[in-house]
């Protein structure tokens, strides 16, 4: 038996869920069982929850059938439970470190009580953490009546036969049962141990509408089975609770107030003993059932916080005025179903996922005008026969207006915003190893003046977010928070040459880049790093290569963000390579790839082909940009092969044949296995006709 019993009902949460369970698996204090009840989840919920199980046996996952909601997914939870309390924590939500160290202790030290209420604070989308809740030194029944700011003993909670509700506010009735029948024996822990997240979109709390009504229903059921000292001393809390619900604009629409207070005086009135005085003036008002009472208490604060929003409003026009001005003449002119633009790389080149859904389209959709957006400086990269507009100019503006289909990796210049109608898919450009999107802001190195709330105004924008594997999915979902996109799990378009690409093609390619026959051929390719400037590899490539053979060929590949060379010393074994437009014939040529942490190993890894990890400042870089996982960890799905982090472990790996054993073949299928697993070669046709033949 253990000591704790943690339960998490899981439903559409897979941006949050690994982040909550680590929250509990790393606690100081390892004495708990953690039980996963997949709701029905439609996403990677119940699979990520397997995979925690599946590696630590204090883990277990249940599964709904069918989607029963988050109370009965607790109460399954519960029922399967054996610890001696019982802690239920939402999938989004985090435990603090050290949090179950100090609840085994404060419940040792207060003889094992019924009931242990804690502290919690809570946290937004851009990281800014709060207190959360009111104070603990009042009455119990005051504090947020939730089912994850306590502990209940497991044997008290099946004598007493509680258990949450069916549909919305679930927990109300419980918890404040709970309380009530624990009397003396609920302790209270000034400390907070959860941090409740609050999510930009998709939650309950954030969908206003009618069916927030159930919490009126809930306090109904509660004061309705209360004896008369529990019911006057529920009252107050009751009142309070469905006020603050009232003046939530995001659970109460403006044209559902009346309503919602008319049952919430309704229910004060039924319940409420004869001479009861009311705390509050608000409170008085619901006792008189007066609604224009209560309004006007209010109308003061409500004007203050119109004018503001009017304000932000004008603020938010005029911005958006000056910003379409360019164009506004076209956003009256009907959309154009036969036109899409295309963007890569901040309008650096046609290539990337956009070039590939682009030539799939006009194979399978000839009836879709792609358009390129591209700078004045790169023009003359666009390839013979691809139609192309130069950003701001007044071509971009006319097809930016008009344009129904809108395809990028990055984003589109100028200040763009989307019209009713058009479709935005956005691709991306890689599989995140560094943080992204919001989880930027913990590593400021990187940042370089990001406006994280443009970004949200931009992520707002998409219909579709394309990824590449699950992992990507989960991360995308979190880092860019919206409820406007859905996931298009359908792989990399731009990877479909590695499974479609013959033997001969790969010859042709090995030609063009001057490789002879009989030589093996490495592609280095190190990613940017955030924190030095220009192409600096931490190699002495001249050397390296030397040391090699002259049975080895090295492909130089710098990050775009350097240039259009390497700025190589001439060597017969050395082939710089930065400028080469496609980096898909630069793999397609190489027998093993090398790298650092560039997210090139990701597609490399379609192809079943050694890839060696050089990473002399792992430690750094992880610390400057931050890591989704270990890539040294040297464990499966990690780590993608070989790994040498010194110059002469790099040359030893190639002259000694350890870049290429048996264990690094398992490594390397583990990693294609997770990273890889819906790229097939037909990930353009999957996303041309989801977009352009629905």
């Amino acid at each position: 038996m253990s000591r704790f019993s943690v339960v998490v009902p899981a439903h559409r949460v897979q941006g949050y869920l690994r982040e909550c369970l680590d929250s509990v698996l790393t606690q100081s204090f390892g004495d708990l069982e953690l039980t996963v009840v997949d709701d029905a989840s439609p996403d990677a919920c119940a699979a990520i929850a397997a995979e925690y199980a599946e590696r630590d046996p204090r883990v277990q996952l249940l599964r709904v059938p069918a989607q029963a909601g988050p109370g009965p997914a607790r109460n399954i939870g519960a029922d399967r439970a054996t610890g001696d309390y019982l802690l239920f924590l939402d999938g989004d939500d985090l435990l603090l470190p050290g949090a179950l160290e100090a609840l085994d202790a404060a419940l040792t030290e207060r003889g094992d009580p019924d009931v242990l209420l804690f502290a919690h604070d809570r946290v937004d989308w851009w990281e800014t953490v709060r207190p959360g809740g009111g104070p603990l030194t009042g009455d119990p029944l005051s504090v947020t009546p939730a089912a994850w700011n306590r502990v209940f003993r497991r044997g008290f909670w099946r004598e007493r036969q509680l258990a949450f509700s069916e549909g919305a506010y679930e927990d109300v009735v419980p918890v404040h049962t709970a309380t009530l029948r624990a009397g003396e024996r609920l302790a209270v822990l000034d400390r907070s141990c959860v941090r409740w997240r609050e999510r930009r979109g998709g939650s309950f709390s954030k969908t206003p509408g009618r069916h927030h009504f159930a919490v009126v229903g809930r306090y109904e059921e509660l004061l309705a089975a209360a004896g008369p000292a529990d019911r006057a001393r529920l009252l107050p809390h009751a009142a309070a609770h469905l006020l603050a619900v009232l003046d939530d604009p995001g659970r109460i629409r403006a044209g559902d107030r009346r309503d919602f207070f008319r049952e919430a005086a309704r229910v004060h009135r039924t319940y409420a003993a004869p001479g009861t005085e009311s705390r509050t003036p608000e409170e008085r008002a619901l006792a008189a059932a007066s609604f224009t009472a209560y309004e006007g208490l209010r109308k003061a604060e409500s004007r203050r916080l119109r004018v503001s929003r009017r304000l932000k409003e004008q603020k938010k026009k005029l911005r958006a005025r000056a910003m379409r001005a360019a164009y506004r003449a076209d956003l009256h002119r009907a959309l154009d179903p036969h036109l899409a633009v295309y963007g890569a790389y901040w309008n650096r080149a046609v290539s990337c996922n956009p070039a590939a859904i682009h030539a799939k389209a006009r194979e399978l959709a000839p009836h879709i005008r792609g358009v390129w957006v591209v700078s004045g400086r790169h023009r003359h990269k666009v390839p013979a026969g691809v139609d192309y507009v130069v950003e701001g100019s007044r071509r971009y503006w006319q097809a930016m207006a008009t344009a129904t289909y809108l395809v990028n990796n990055s984003s589109f210049p100028g200040g763009f915003t989307k019209r009713p109608g058009q479709v935005y898919l956005q691709t991306h450009h890689g599989t995140p190893l560094k943080k992204m999107g919001l989880d930027q802001r913990r590593y400021p190195a990187g940042t370089h003046g990001i406006s994280f709330q443009k970004v949200l105004d931009h992520t707002d924008q998409w219909d579709y977010s394309l990824s590449a594997n699950p992992h990507s999915t989960e991360i995308w979902e979190r880092v860019y928070p919206s409820t406007a996109y859905q996931p298009l799990e359908a792989g990399y378009p731009r990877n479909d040459v590695y499974f479609t690409a013959d033997d001969d093609e790969i010859a042709r390619i090995r030609t063009r880049l001057g490789v002879g026959d009989g030589r093996t051929v490495l592609l280095y390719a190190p990613t940017h790093r955030d924190y030095q400037k220009g192409f600096l590899p931490r190699l002495d490539l001249k050397r390296f290569a030397e040391r090699l053979g002259p049975d080895y060929v090295v492909l130089v590949r710098a990050h775009y963000f350097y240039g259009a060379d390497a700025g190589l010393d001439a060597h017969p074994q050395l082939i710089d390579v930065t400028g080469h437009a496609r980096v898909e014939d630069l793999c397609l040529a190489a027998d093993a790839l090398v790298t650092d942490y560039s997210s090139l190993m990701f597609d490399y890894a379609c192809l079943d082909r050694p890839i060696v990890t050089y990473a002399p400042d792992w430690q750094a870089y992880r610390l400057a940009r931050g890591t989704y996982f270990d890539l040294l960890s040297g464990r499966a799905g990690e780590t993608p092969g070989a790994v040498a982090t010194t110059e002469d472990e790099l040359a030893d790996l190639f002259r000694d044949g350890g870049w290429d054993t048996p264990e690094a073949t398992r490594l390397r299928s583990a990693f294609r296995a997770r990273f890889c697993p819906y790229d097939d070669g037909k990930a353009a046709e999957r996303v041309v006709r989801r977009l352009f033949l629905p």
